[in-house]
This record gives C-alpha cells, structure tokens and sequence, in this order.
C-alpha cells in the first residue's frame, strides 16, 4: 500500500503569547482564566475572522493563527495588539493581559485541522523574541507587507533561532506599531553594540558602592577601546543603578544588542565578581562566569572580564590585542582605591566634594607617583574646583603640568590626552587642545564625553558646524547623555548663527537653569526678535545675580568675531555693560 504523502501548503503563520502568564496564574488563577475567555471571545474571535484568519489551536496562554496572506496576518497581529491595549485599560498594571506576536510565512504540515513544520516553529520562535505589546517578523514577511501596511518595523538583523538550523533576519515593532531599538538596528548594523549596568555592590559595607562603580567603569572604558564594539557611555549605563530593570527593555532603550551587568564583593582581602553578558533582544544568556580571587589579582580578573566579553562578542578579537591595550595601572591598590574615591567624589554638587576629590587624587599620586591617571584626574580636579576658565593663570599652569605628565607616563590611555585637551582648553589654546582632543577620541572612539568636549572646542575655535556634528554623535552615544551635552550643543549651534536650533538646545536642558545659561538663551531670542521674551529672561538673569554686567563677561572664543557675536546679543537682550 502506498504511503500517503504529506500534504503541503504556504501559509502565514502568527503565534501569540500571554507575557507573565504564569505570574498572573499564581497572583489570580480564576481571575486570568476568567480574563482569558473574555479576550479570545470578544478580541481574538471578531479580529482573527475580520481579517480571514483561521484559529489553529489554543494552548493555554498561547494561540497559533493560520492565514492565507501575510498582509491578513500582520494587520491582525496589529489590531490584536490594539485590541488588548484597549481591554487593559483601567486595570492594575499587574493583572494586565499583554500578548507578545510572531509572524512567519512559510511552508507548513497538515494534519487534520492542525499545522507542522518550520513555517509554524518559527513563528513560534519570533514569538519569544518581541517586546511585550509588540510583534516580530521574518524577512520574508517584511518583503510582503512592505508598503502595504502603515505600521513600521525596524531591522533587527539575522537571528540564530532555537531548533532552527538557518539564521533568520528578523523586524520587530513596539506597542502600537511604534518601531523599537533604532539605535540598535543602527549600531548592530555596523559593530556589535553593549551596554555595561552597574556592577551589583553585594559587600556588606554599602559605602564600597564607589568601589564597585569605578571597577564598572574601568570596564566600559577597556571595552570602548576597540573600534570593533559600539559601547554605551557610562553615564547611560548608570542610569539603571540600583534599580530593578528587564534586560530586554534597557537593550532597547539604550539601542543594543547585548547587556552586562553583574556583581561585586569586597571581603578584607578577597574580592568576588560574577559577570554575565545577555542578548538583550531575546533576553538569553550567552556567557556568564564568577570569579573569587585574592584582591591583589584585581586588574587581572578585570582584564579576564573584559577579554571573555569582547573574545565572545566579536570572535576576533586576539588575546595579544586586549593585552596591549590594558591600561599602564598602578601596583598600588590603595592607590587605586584613592583614584576610584576621588571620581566619585568629582561627580559632587559641592566645592568641598571638588576639594576632597583633589586631594584623593594627590594622596594617590603621592603613593605611587607614576600611576598616570591619579595625575590626570588631579589636572581635571583643579580645573572643576576652580571653575574652569574663571581659573587663576596659576591653577592652570599647575593643570597643564600635572596633565603633561600624565600623557607622558601613559600616552596610550585616552583620559590622559582628553584632560591635557582640557587644559589647553581653558588656557585659550584651541589648536592645542584639539590635537590632543583628536589623539584622546582615536584612542577610544566610544567615549562620548570625548566627542562632546571636542565638539564644544570647534564651536568656539571658528568651526562650530563640525563641533554640532560631533556632539550629536555624542549624544548617539550617550543617550541618557548629562545636561551639559545641551549647554555645549546650544552654544556651539549660537556660534553657527542658528539662534532657533540653540535656543532648542537650550531648553532640553532639564536642570534649573544657571543665570549664564538665561543669559545667553536672552541672547537666541534677542537675536531671533522676540524682545520681550528676551526681558524677561534678563529680568531673571538680575534676580539671580544683580551684579551682572557686561564687563566682566570673559568669553574664550578663537575669532573675535564671534565673541562679539554673543555680546551684541546680550546687549540686545538688555543685559547691562
């Protein structure tokens, strides 16, 4: 007897899934099933028949969805995400009902009323790749539906799915058909993108925060290093500090592909890490590892961290490259721990924070006096605590120095170069800064602080269209970039005459505005003709400080043009001589 042949047909498949069904069980068991039956008869049913779809099966917290048209079936997945958004509304964010959609087309296996084959699994598979609320589709949907549909999909790039044996390129969409993980398609297009979390302070003394900050952040600098990774700035990475967060939701806010994040215990003279690195779009683990060492192996165990991390990321990485480009550290722990105190402390609202964050930084170097960074950051700490440019020629006589020697113990370390670039700076010596500026970002092409400086320089050294450029890719970078990113921005945007976009720029700023920073968006709107607009934010401006005048306005600009510029503007706004 002939054996019967299978019987085939192309379909477009869509699998969705109950995101925390089994937390909602064990919360409200009757409650969830309750709310189940009533989504499936009043969303699920009237939208899967309204766009010709046929239920294949139900599965607990999942249903699986057959279609004739890849068109159908993604307007469907759509208007169910729409559909259950609707019926959450007014409920405990808790006991909400959220379905994660994949959509495949492909060919299936009929049996009777049910469907086989790779068509289906890997629907299922993109399933557990979207975001809660959203939908992910294959390539080959996409090339259907393309045009056809007003929702959009970001690429995602190809995916090693579970079971399947080809890699499957892969778009996703948030809730209500918002694309997520711009950035991500972005970056991952170019180089694999990271995010490193804080590392965990797991030591019983919760004042060794600063030590599990500053190993985090050793960390993100080593990996920024090599041109091959796209690395978040650390001051995006931080915002996630001590706060419970899905892997998956920081991977797409920050726009990566893999997340880091860990622990660190600090025990007399042990020292204990756990690392684990994370795919951040399906949430799974590709490399984790824990380490307990004698503290003394501390730069050792980092510079084993980071190779695992970079060795898996890329594959191509050598073993001899991230050797030789470790940083030239300190022999001296307590050195070190005085590095990792005074950072911390430099990152302080207060003079005294600026004070004591010096004399870290001179205790470190008075314990090891070629330790470079203790020098470096010492060169910056004069300069924070004397507020920059306002400081005595003395100060930053003594800046520069300590900041030449650092470069000079190790030139190869890109916060080196960066402070020396800053010294320069706030002397008045543009092209110097600028030549060390470029050395520091070529060194660490992920350090956006790095481009931001830099483009901050051009602004005021006559090229302020190149430094608008560079602090946007800063911004790129970081994206929960500080304040001072839109201070930089909307000065660099004054001296390219684009009164509108500053005056923007300006405004993004989410910190109380400074009297300088009133004065000077004053100045966008005087120069933009809204004279009253500009009164009032002079009337502001003398509140805050009576004693402004004109006069004692110190402007470091390359051209005197555009220091006059920004005078001429001032004048305008009312601001008196």
């Amino acid at each position: 007897m002939a054996e019967k042949r299978a019987q085939r047909r192309l379909a477009a498949i869509l699998a969705a899934d109950v995101v925390g069904y089994s937390r909602l069980m064990e919360h409200d068991e009757a409650g969830t099933l309750a709310a189940l039956k009533a989504r499936r008869s009043d969303v699920l049913a009237p939208v899967v028949a309204q766009h010709n779809g046929r239920v294949v099966k139900v599965m607990g917290d999942g249903v699986l969805v057959e279609f004739g048209s890849a068109v159908d079936a993604v307007q469907c997945g759509v208007e169910l995400q729409k559909g259950f958004t609707g019926a959450n509304q007014g409920v405990a964010e808790t006991l909400r009902i959220v379905l994660r959609i994949g959509i495949n087309l492909g060919d299936v296996i009929v049996e009777g009323s049910d469907l086989y084959g790779d068509g289906v699994n890997v629907a299922v598979r993109l399933e557990a790749l979207a975001e809660p609320g959203g939908i992910c589709i294959s390539a080959k949907v996409h090339d259907e539906v393309r045009g056809k549909i007003d929702t959009g999909f970001e690429d995602a790039g190809e995916q090693q799915l579970k079971n399947i044996a080809t890699p499957v390129r892969i778009y996703i969409t948030g809730p209500s058909g918002v694309p997520v993980a711009t950035g991500l398609a972005t970056a991952a297009a170019n180089k694999p993108s990271i995010a490193v979390l804080p590392f965990a302070n797991m030591s019983d003394d919760p004042h060794q925060q600063y030590f599990s900050d500053g190993i985090t952040e050793d960390i993100i600098t080593e990996l920024s290093r090599f041109r091959s990774l796209f690395v978040i700035a650390r001051n995006s990475s931080f915002q996630y500090r001590d706060i419970n967060v899905d892997v998956r939701r920081v991977a797409r806010e920050l726009g990566v592909r893999y997340v880091v994040e860990g622990s660190i215990r600090k025990m007399a003279n042990r020292v204990r890490v756990t690392a684990q690195l994370i795919d951040g779009l399906s949430g799974n683990h590709v490399w984790s590892e824990h380490y307990d060492r004698d503290i003394s192996d501390l730069f050792k165990l980092q510079d084993e961290v980071i190779c695992t991390i970079v060795s898996t990321l890329t594959g191509r990485v050598e073993d001899a490259e991230i050797r030789g480009t470790a940083l030239k550290r300190t022999d001296s722990l307590t050195a070190y721990d005085n590095l990792l105190r005074g950072v911390e402390l430099l990152r302080g609202n207060n003079s005294n924070d600026n004070r004591r964050a010096r004399e870290a930084f001179e205790r470190a170097i008075s314990l090891d006096p070629r330790f470079a960074l203790a020098h470096a950051y010492f060169a910056l700490s004069l300069l924070v605590e004397h507020r920059y440019d306002n400081a005595p020629d003395a100060i930053k006589d003594q800046a520069l120095d300590s900041a030449l020697t650092a470069v000079r113990l190790d030139p190869g370390e890109a916060r080196c170069q960066q402070f020396l670039a800053q010294a320069y700076r706030f002397r008045g010596e543009f092209d110097q800064a600028l030549t060390y500026f470029q050395r520091a970002v070529a060194l660490n092409p992920n350090d956006a602080n790095g481009f931001a400086l830099m483009g901050s320089v051009l602004g005021v050294a006559g090229r302020p269209g190149e430094g608008v450029e560079l602090i946007r890719h800063a911004m790129h970078l970081n994206p929960f970039h500080p304040d001072w990113y839109w201070h930089q921005l909307a000065v660099t945007l004054y001296a390219e005459r684009h009164y509108e976009d500053a005056l923007e720029a300006f405004q993004q700023a989410s910190d109380p505005k400074q009297f300088w920073y009133l004065a000077r968006m004053a100045a966008c709107q005087a120069q933009l003709g809204r004279f009253d607009e500009a009164r009032a934010l002079t009337d502001e401006v003398l509140r805050r400080k009576p004693d402004f005048h004109l006069s004692a306005v110190r402007l470091f600009y390359k051209n005197p043009a555009d220091a006059e510029n920004m005078l001429e503007g001032l004048r305008m706004a009312g601001l008196p001589e």
